[in-house]
């Protein structure tokens, strides 16, 4: 979905922070440019109260009749997993449920920024998908609001415990900024290489632990008649992420450390180096789906369902986004990116699973507390069962996807399960979101076989260093 040519988070990325076509041919305006609201320095800290009286069941003040606005990327998540949600804040609060406003739309940006430029914010967003109004633009300018309140709150089922203390590893870290949380991502996205297993049993082909196997076997597909691969081509980040997987793996963490902390020469490391030959020996060797640098990511992931290629970049909002094109048997699993060689520092199991899909409660919302709130039903166990039941995929919350079946969300499981401490992740996206475009641009230039591999390291290294020189732009960083 990189719709989200999201996102994914995803987003992530965060799971969609994969950007539109415009992003990809350099037409975004640059993010410090997005707003037009008065800065602001990092996240408003004002106590998120609704004006009733505060307390277990209800942590935030949550005034019953006041009214909730919430908006939502309606993407390859959908956005029924958010109004079962409110079914149940409106259950819990009867007096709001008639003044509940849902909006499920795919235009964030366009549809929000003047509502942020005039201090009328919706009360909860789930900021994701190509229009995004990228999150460190919305920090930077004052508009978000600390979440620390959610996470110390009592959990919906167990005001013993801490919502904080339910949620799977990684995902208060994703969305932190100068070390507090402003963007709350709801779900678990795990990434990596999709096949049908249906297709791979009935042909006999075995997934490669290997790149080189991984070469191997696309010969092998590609001698049979179908493509070996395909991609979301108009979101040049569905390519990255395998890219970045496999200099992760060989380079370990330091690598994503030094490209996040803006090091010098950090993209023209070996392992990145590597990785980036890699993913141009697919261009090169014939072994991409003609014309994919065109396509976008619906139409790439249906030809993928109808059997016109064999594997495909995605995070695992895949099965619900292609749920009305996908054959019955067709038996979708996901994979992690194969180890680029023998010496790589990280396993084979080494897999991209974080937390995307961000939402965010606006500073200057109307109904600061309710947002809090309805973030806080959503990451109830009945709400977090409920969207992986519709999804396929895992939310934040541990144990989503324990009770479902299936060969998609089992291997979904078992990827995060096999790949233990080894987690692979970036924040370049989400911290720098210039530097986040100028990659992808870079990424669809050599998918496109315009760029070659020397080509995208200097293009992108370049535009790292000019984000490190500009003094206006806030930096952060991390140690692992």
């Amino acid at each position: 979905m990189l719709d989200n040519p999201a996102s994914a988070v995803p987003s992530t990325v965060s799971r969609r922070r994969l950007i539109s076509g415009a992003a990809a041919a350099g037409l975004l305006v640059p993010a410090s440019a997005l707003l037009s609201a008065c800065a602001g320095s990092g996240g408003n800290d004002d106590e998120s109260t609704g004006g009733a009286a505060k307390s277990a069941q209800n942590p935030f003040g949550v005034k019953d009749g006041d009214a909730l606005d919430v908006v939502v990327f309606k993407g390859g998540l959908g956005d029924d997993y958010v109004i079962y949600a409110e079914q149940l804040y409106a259950t819990k609060y009867p007096a709001s449920k008639s003044k509940l406003s849902h909006q499920g739309i795919q235009q964030i940006k366009t549809t929000l920024q003047p509502r942020f430029a005039n201090s009328t914010p919706p009360d909860l967003i789930d900021n994701s998908g190509a229009d995004q109004i990228p999150n460190d633009a919305l920090y930077r300018d004052g508009q978000l609001s600390d979440l620390t309140d959610l996470l110390e709150a009592p959990s919906y089922d167990d005001p013993n415990v801490k919502v904080k203390d339910t949620l799977l590893p990684g995902t208060v870290d994703v969305g932190t900024f100068d070390g507090k949380m402003y963007t709350f991502n709801y779900a678990f996205t795990v990434f990596g290489l999709w096949y049908s297993n249906s297709l791979f049993t009935s042909k006999g082909w075995e997934y490669p632990n290997t790149w080189d196997a991984l070469l191997a076997l696309c010969d092998t597909i590609k001698k049979s008649g179908m493509s070996p691969w395909i991609h979301q081509g108009k979101y040049p980040d569905y390519m990255t992420s395998p890219m970045l997987d496999l200099a992760f793996k060989a380079g370990g963490a330091e690598v994503a450390v030094n490209i996040d902390n803006l090091e010098p020469n950090a993209w023209s490391q070996q392992s990145v180096k590597d990785a980036v030959e890699a993913i141009y020996q697919l261009v090169a060797r014939g072994y991409v789906y003609p014309g994919a640098e065109g396509l976008t990511h619906t139409e790439s992931q249906t030809k993928w369902n109808q059997g016109q290629a064999a594997l495909i970049p995605c995070g695992s909002w895949l099965p619900n986004e292609q749920k009305a094109q996908t054959p019955a048997g067709f038996d979708m699993v996901v994979k992690p990116v194969p180890s680029l060689s023998a010496s790589d520092k990280l396993p084979y199991g080494a897999v991209r699973a974080t937390a995307g899909e961000p939402f965010i409660v606006p500073a200057k919302a109307k109904n600061k507390a309710g947002g809090l709130e309805l973030l806080r039903v959503m990451l109830s166990k009945d709400s977090a069962k409920h969207f992986a039941e519709v999804t396929n995929s895992l939310s934040c919350v541990k144990g989503s996807g324990d009770a479902l079946t299936g060969a998609t969300i089992k291997s979904e499981n078992d990827a995060i399960s096999a790949a233990g401490t080894n987690i692979i992740s970036w924040k370049y996206q989400d911290w720098y979101a210039d530097l986040h475009t100028a990659t992808q641009n870079a990424t669809g230039e050599l998918m496109a076989g315009r760029y070659k591999p020397a080509d995208f390291i200097k293009a992108v290294q370049a535009a790292a260093d000019k984000v490190a020189k500009d003094s206006s732009i806030k930096k952060f960083t991390r140690s692992a």
